[in-house]
């Protein structure tokens, strides 16, 4: 079984979806400490008129040494949904096909979530019934995985039963592929090489958020969310 194992994010890009797509089990890894300054946990770029735009979750002062399902999202003056909501309607309400985008995100709010990690599985979920990817998502605290770096996800790829572990490609920098070989798990890396679509506001970009790919291509967006180059295998 081939197993992906990734933190969530928050109304993650393309490349996050089609390698929900790329497994057998998808883990989100949020029983890990919450990272010490900007992340991708609570923030995700828009492409607007203008240039990009962050859409920015506020995090809970006290989340310090947390783990990223145990963080809260954060009390504003003003209510941080309403500013999303504008942008994505100023950035992506020409498109197409915004009213989806627009849908699936506001079904996610709408539930109330407090925690950031709550709220960013609710999405990806939702996004991932859109894109008919049927993937079973879990999550590690399932499953109570202990150890470091490479031998936690040793562990939690043991404990979901995984004969092959798709990763990233920029963690080919830190994992112990040698480890991986001696529990004979096969550790592949997935490849992000994109097609481009159609997309508002001048050239093509295509780190952003996948509303964007929603919103400009609707129920044709599966034909871009996979990869042009195959995945990467380890070899030690």
């Amino acid at each position: 079984m081939r197993v992906g194992i990734i933190q969530s994010s928050y109304v993650p890009w393309r490349g996050f979806f089609d390698f929900i797509d790329s497994v057998d089990l998808f883990v989100v890894f949020d029983d890990v400490q919450y990272p010490v300054g900007r992340s991708w946990r609570n923030r995700n770029q828009l492409k607007t008129k203008n240039g990009l735009r962050w859409l920015t979750v506020p995090i809970a002062a006290k989340s310090t040494g947390l783990a990223i399902d145990e963080v809260a999202i954060g009390r504003t003056e003003k209510p941080w949904q309403d500013a999303h909501r504008r942008s994505l309607k100023e950035a992506l309400g020409p498109a197409p096909f915004f009213a989806a985008a627009q849908r699936l995100w506001e079904e996610a709010i709408a539930a109330g979530d407090t925690g950031i990690s709550a709220l960013n599985v609710r999405l990806i979920r939702g996004i991932c019934s859109y894109l008919r990817i049927e993937t079973p998502i879990v999550t590690s605290r399932e499953y109570g995985a202990a150890g470091r770096k490479t031998e936690r996800l040793i562990n939690l790829l043991q404990a979901v039963g995984a004969s092959t572990y798709l990763s990233g490609p920029s963690a080919k920098d830190y994992l112990d592929e040698a480890a991986f070989q001696a529990h004979r798990i096969r550790l592949e890396f997935k490849s992000y090489d994109y097609a481009e679509y159609p997309q508002l506001w001048g050239p093509f970009v295509g780190n952003v958020t996948v509303l964007d790919l929603i919103a400009n291509t609707g129920p044709n967006a599966r034909e871009f969310l996979k990869s042009r180059s195959p995945d990467a295998v380890a070899v030690g």
